[in-house]
């Protein structure tokens, strides 16, 4: 009697999404680039938020450059260029300067902070972030930040929140930059209670172009936040608050400081809790 041998049944390796569906799927790195350029043509063909086309180019070209440069010397590969792009537009949008300097300055120090202050391997402030918080602390006599609101136009602001909205929720971020709005708004009454100034004052500021990078790219950046769900929503409110009390103390740019303070401090504070946790797991092994 003959034994039959059965082949055992090869599946056919799963495949990455392609063509247009690629374009849709979570992992696309393309996608946030795509989207924070229609947030600049959207702002700036409604109301100008840029200070030009030259200075904006500038600071993507410098951007893009330092990026290759220091990608190839620090990790030995070129880079992805999306980050670096969205640091550049960032830039671009977020500086005010009759100078063309600070944009050149501004991209160079936030490329170079990816690379040269890092913890554990790992960078610990938005590069954006880091960059514009430098420049207009330091050479605040010449720079400044994109401070115009959008006007009582509602339908450009609609459409910044919707495509920012969109990043963020398919990136499953939605709740940093939730908590944060929510706090916001909360500190905002809070102040006006304590100052007398009216409510509406106190709001507004989070209509403004720069909040629209701020709450979806700085605040949510994947690669400088803490990794748990709440430690994120814990970082939020923390920035938010630490914004109030900058406030309140008449500190212009009170948004991006206090993300410097709070975000590092958010994961140094976590990678020595991991490290503790390793420790105690290894000398229970």
């Amino acid at each position: 009697m003959s034994q039959q041998v059965i082949a055992p049944q090869v599946l056919p390796p799963t495949s990455a999404p392609s063509g247009w569906k690629s374009w849709l799927s979570l992992e696309n790195r393309f996608v946030p680039p795509v989207f924070i350029t229609l947030i600049l043509l959207v702002g700036h063909l409604s109301f100008g938020i840029l200070e030009s086309y030259p200075k904006t180019l500038l600071a993507i070209a410098v951007s893009v450059a330092a990026e290759l440069v220091l990608g190839r010397i620090f990790l030995g590969k070129w880079p992805h260029l999306a980050s670096a792009y969205i640091t550049g537009i960032s830039v671009g949008i977020l500086v005010r300067s009759p100078a063309y300097w600070p944009f050149a300055l501004c991209s160079l120090i936030s490329i170079t902070s990816k690379y040269v202050l890092r913890v554990k391997g790992r960078h610990i402030w938005n590069p954006s972030n880091f960059g514009v918080s430098a420049i207009l602390f330091l050479a605040g006599d010449v720079a400044a930040s994109l401070s115009i609101q959008w006007g009582n136009f509602l339908a450009p602001m609609l459409v910044i929140w919707g495509l920012g909205a969109a990043i963020i929720w398919r990136l499953r971020r939605f709740h940093i930059t939730g908590t944060y709005v929510v706090s916001f708004i909360a500190f905002a009454f809070l102040r006006a209670w304590m100052t007398g100034s009216p409510w509406q004052s106190e709001v507004s500021p989070i209509t403004g172009p720069e909040y629209q990078l701020f709450i979806f790219f700085m605040i949510t950046d994947p690669k400088t936040t803490v990794r748990s769900g709440t430690g994120q929503c814990i970082v939020a409110f923390s920035v938010a608050l630490v914004e109030m009390l900058l406030r309140l103390n008449q500190v212009i740019y009170a948004p991006f400081y206090a993300l410097f303070l709070v975000g590092p401090a958010a994961l140094l504070i976590e990678m020595w809790i991991q490290s503790r946790r390793q420790k105690v797991i290894t000398l229970a092994a």
